[in-house]
């Protein structure tokens, strides 16, 4: 009997994910597994994936939230508690390729489901477990994405200097996080072609975030310096931030001596460049409150978006502060088709362009266990006589 999804097209055809997670940093990882081809049974709890009720806002009733990250996916409704679902959920681990989960380290060993337990009972497995801190001396604490903002010092670099602390407007670990599973699972995935190996893959948002702060903490780490927040200013280069021009702001950015040049250029002030306080990257930093009135001068003579034209034209990188929907607008004007239909559903389009194996939008999010009957015919146990509980999708 073939996998529920084997006519699915795509570099990971044929590739069985047993999705075990929920809310975010998990479903992201095994939608960008199951846009590639690969056939994400997603298992949830009777009430469903949480975020199908973190409303509003909402389409046909199901928070848009569920609908970001769950496309390409078949949800099945298993009770870890009671015995027939374990059952079934034991025959899913035995015939995945990879299984993944967020639960709490050790949250699975008392259904089975451990990593030692799965592995017992398929070798070949890619066990894949998200966690916040780890699975050491942080394996009791909650890993919401709002406490790792907080506790790894995102925070304490967002905003302005002097105000409070602010989050980011996205849960940015939590899908950075998912990246970097979806890495490691694609790299686990590669050495068992080569040795037939499975194993275990670990990530936790607190490492992903870390990693993710890259310059700030080299900063620390490498140079002794705790980085604090600077509003929108950049700790290594000046201008790359929002200046005021006549009508509003326009992200301006010199990134190196060069563009700098071109920028004094464009601006009129061509001997600001050749001015030794600020010929250099090192030096416009040490001297960015001098040369920042010389270059808001310049820029209040004209509107945003002829400064825009300008400077776009002079090759120095530059932008507007678009909300949402601009950026949406923007990116379909650049002709990037950022919007895509999954079974109906409006979703963001993979941003991964294959030549050969592009990314597929077969189905739309699943309503809660509309394929319980049909995973569980796959893995020849008898349908459920039942009903789930809690609202269909």
């Amino acid at each position: 009997m073939s996998a529920p999804g084997s006519g699915n097209s795509g570099p990971l055809s044929g590739i069985v994910v047993a999705d075990f997670s929920r809310v975010l940093a998990g479903p992201y990882c095994t939608m960008l597994l199951a846009d590639l081809g690969a056939d994400v049974i997603k298992v949830e709890g009777p009430a469903g994936d949480d975020t199908r009720h973190w409303v509003p806002p909402v389409r046909d009733g199901v928070g848009t939230y569920y609908l970001a990250v769950n496309r390409n996916k078949r949800s099945i409704v298993l009770d870890l508690a009671d015995a027939s679902g374990a059952e079934v959920a034991h025959a899913l681990s035995a015939r995945a390729d990879v299984f993944i989960h967020n639960f709490k380290p050790g949250g699975l060993a008392k259904f089975g489901l451990d990593y030692d337990a799965v592995a017992a009972r398929n070798a070949g497995v890619i066990y894949c477990s998200i966690s916040g801190f780890g699975s050491a001396g942080g394996a009791s604490l909650p890993g919401y994405d709002l406490l790792v903002q907080g506790m790894s010092g995102l925070m304490s670099l967002t905003g302005g200097p002097e105000g409070p602390p602010y989050r980011s407007g996205i849960s940015v670990f939590d899908i950075m996080t998912g990246l970097q599973s979806a890495v490691g699972i694609l790299a686990a995935l590669h050495h068992r072609d080569v040795t037939g190996e499975g194993q275990h893959i670990e990530t936790n948002l607190l490492s992903t975030a870390l990693s993710t702060m890259v310059n700030q903490v080299s900063a620390y780490i490498a140079g002794d310096v705790v980085p604090h927040r600077m509003g929108n200013a950049h700790l290594s280069l000046f201008p790359y931030e929002p200046l005021p021009t006549g009508d509003g702001e326009l992200i301006v950015v010199a990134g190196n001596d060069g563009q700098f040049r071109r920028l004094c250029a464009a601006l009129g002030v061509a001997e600001l460049a050749d001015d030794e306080r600020f010929a250099t990257v090192g030096q416009r930093n040490d001297n960015r409150e001098e040369l920042r009135p010389l270059l808001l001068g310049r820029l209040a003579t004209r509107s945003a978006q002829e400064w825009f034209a300008v400077l776009t034209d002079a090759g120095i990188p530059c932008g507007p502060i678009n909300d949402v929907r601009g950026g949406v607008e923007l990116a379909d004007e650049l002709g990037l088709e950022p919007v895509v239909s999954a079974g109906g559903v409006p979703t963001v389009r993979n941003p991964v362009r294959m030549s050969a194996t592009p990314a597929r939008y077969d189905l739309a999010p699943p309503a809660l266990d509309a394929h319980g009957d049909e995973v569980r015919a796959w893995l020849g146990l008898p349908a459920r006589d039942d009903d789930p509980e809690g609202p269909l999708a």
